[in-house]
């Protein structure tokens, strides 16, 4: 079982590359029962969405 360290560096390091099967089951076991994490996840996303919407704005503007 993940802790929460461990999760926290697997939901950062799935922006960058693909998990294994086990990395992903382990991931989704430990934020299943931690809200922390989960929270952390949709924090992680969410800048992630909003860095590629600005970096798509500067492409578009750099036109």
């Amino acid at each position: 079982m993940l802790n929460c360290e461990q999760a926290t560096r697997l939901q950062s390091e799935s922006m960058e590359r693909p998990l294994s099967l086990k990395e992903k089951v382990e991931l989704k076991l430990h934020t299943a029962m931690c809200n922390a994490c989960r929270r952390f996840g949709r924090q992680v996303g969410s800048l992630r969405d909003m860095s590629r919407q600005y970096r798509d704005q500067q492409d578009n503007n750099s036109d």
